[in-house]
């Protein structure tokens, strides 16, 4: 049971729905992960409120929405070196003071390198 306090309601809804783990779920699927371990009061409208106003969900559920052309591959280049692809990893557990790493890849060669970063600079 779930005591009818925000804060604490708060709490264990930030773990079931924002944590990397939980994955920002829909209503649905949150509602139903919060109530395998707790219940309470009022929490069915809570949680259903606080995935509708979720920025990052409704960033991403507007990108699932809109209907997308078909993909259309890059052009293939001449040689090496003349075109790359960059990428970043992040939020991976801190190793030697680094918690993102920064991917390259030649798309002629498929030759990758890899470089330690920082998400961000202090």
């Amino acid at each position: 049971m779930v005591p009818n306090d925000p804060k604490i309601q708060l709490s264990i809804l930030q773990k079931r729905h924002d944590s990397p783990l939980a994955g920002h779920a829909g209503q649905e699927k949150t509602l139903k992960l919060v109530k395998q371990d707790f219940h309470g009061s009022g929490m069915t409208q809570f949680i259903k409120d606080y995935v509708l106003s979720c920025q990052q969900c409704s960033r991403n559920k507007n990108i699932h929405d809109k209907k997308l052309g078909l993909p259309k591959p890059l052009p293939i280049p001449n040689g090496p070196c003349i075109c790359l692809s960059m990428d970043f990893i992040t939020q991976l557990p801190l190793s030697n003071s680094f918690d993102s790493i920064l991917v390259i890849v030649d798309r002629f060669s498929k030759m990758e390198i890899f470089i330690p970063t920082m998400s961000s600079i202090n």
